[in-house]
């Protein structure tokens, strides 16, 4: 199994952020939450990632636990991916370096480390999936754009001396990704040559000879360095959440078996529901709702059946998939409705069960999560006992 670290570098003592909060610019907060705190949920719900370590100052031990606090609305399982922090050092190298050596320590050690900065937070899931995806043996990854804009070269005094051309030259962003074991050897090769002015990890790995490839990065992945920074992303993330609804449909057949699932629970029955996970029609039906509400593709683009590792699978780990979509862009599952459409078995014992679970697996309040069921009066497939259909509607709020 591959194991994904993360360090999220959040040590440093910036001077040209002048914050709201009289803290370092790591831990001021925008839109209601610290810069920190947005910058490792989007990881903790990243599903290929399987650690995240903050590395920190040695003197915001309390300003972090603040931070953490600020993330107990996560699913139990995504917050504990969240490891202790790590006490950095005076450069942003040896604090990488730190992070790493920590890493080393932990058993089984990561396969693959991506090194980000914790003043970047609004990194999204789809560049750092491309970050994972661009990773071998022998060479990194980092997110970056591609530079736009006309450059100049300028004197002491401030006149042109130079026009350079922008083909091929690339602004550098973070996430940035390395073998594990690559960027370790390359951090420890270069603290002990007395090399301590390197400025990102990528040139690190240059050093040691590895080969550094540029992934597509995101135009709001912006580092917050400046007072003006930090305004923009306020007024970014208070301009107020808009609200999408998507709807989901599907279908099951009947086939040989003593139970079937819905809405994530087993229920014993004189047949089963035929598919290649669990065929748990509700869920996939709500999944695909969720994915509708965040335009994302569908639960087979996701999840093809093809997949031999979804043989099986319980569905419930689908949803938690599409909400986790959702979360990883500041946003929230605000309520979904299911309607089956079944002669059998019987839905209103078990409502309230259903119920009660969809609320766990969404990490949302029960209020919000409504379950109906009705016949087709003996016409269609489901009125000949042959299947199960589901539809779901899923409404959803982003930032705008």
């Amino acid at each position: 199994m591959t194991r994904i670290a993360v360090l999220v570098v959040a040590a440093g003592r910036g001077s040209r952020a002048q914050t709201f909060d009289s803290c370092p610019k790591q831990y001021a907060t925008i839109g209601g939450k610290r810069v920190l705190s947005r910058t490792l949920r989007t990881f903790l719900l990243h599903p290929e990632i399987s650690s995240v370590t903050p590395v920190i100052h040695a003197d915001d031990g309390d300003l972090l636990q603040e931070t953490l606090n600020e993330l107990d609305e996560l699913p139990s399982a995504k917050l504990k991916k969240c490891m202790d922090g790590v006490f950095g050092g005076p450069t942003r190298q040896s604090s990488v370096h730190a992070g790493l050596e920590a890493l080393a320590n932990t058993k089984p050690a990561p396969n693959i480390v991506l090194i980000h900065d914790g003043a970047r937070p609004f990194i999204d899931a789809d560049a750092i999936s491309r970050v994972i995806a661009a990773i071998r043996p022998g060479y990194g990854a980092i997110a970056a754009l591609p530079v736009v804009d006309t450059l100049k070269r300028a004197n002491a005094n401030g006149v042109i001396s130079d026009t350079i051309t922008r083909a091929n030259l690339w602004r550098a962003q973070t996430p940035q990704g390395f073998m594990f074991d690559d960027i370790l050897s390359a951090h420890r090769n270069a603290a002990s040559s007395g090399k301590t002015d390197f400025t990102d990890d990528a040139a690190v790995a240059e050093r040691a000879g590895h080969d550094i490839h540029v992934v597509l990065g995101g135009a709001e992945n912006v580092k917050l360095t400046t007072s003006e920074d930090m305004k923009l992303a306020n007024e970014r993330l208070n301009t107020g959440m808009e609200t999408r609804t998507g709807t989901g449909f599907d279908v099951h057949k009947f086939g040989p078996g003593s139970s079937l699932w819905l809405c994530g629970i087993e229920i014993p029955h004189t047949q089963t529901l035929l598919g290649h996970s669990d065929a748990d029609v509700a869920l996939h039906a709500l999944t695909d709702a969720i994915f509708g509400a965040l335009a994302d593709g569908d639960i087979g683009a996701h999840f093809p059946p093809s997949d031999p590792k979804w043989k099986g699978a319980a569905s419930d780990q689908f949803l938690i998939f599409a909400a986790d979509r959702v979360r990883a862009r500041q946003g929230r599952v605000i309520n979904v409705d299911v309607t089956l459409l079944c002669e059998e078995p019987k839905i209103g014992p078990l409502r309230d069960q259903m119920r009660q679970r969809l609320s766990e697996i969404l990490s949302i309040d029960v209020s919000r999560v409504a379950v109906k069921a009705t016949t087709t009066e003996g016409l269609g497939f489901p009125g000949r006992r042959e299947g199960i259909a589901a539809m779901a509607t899923a409404s959803i709020a982003l930032p705008v």
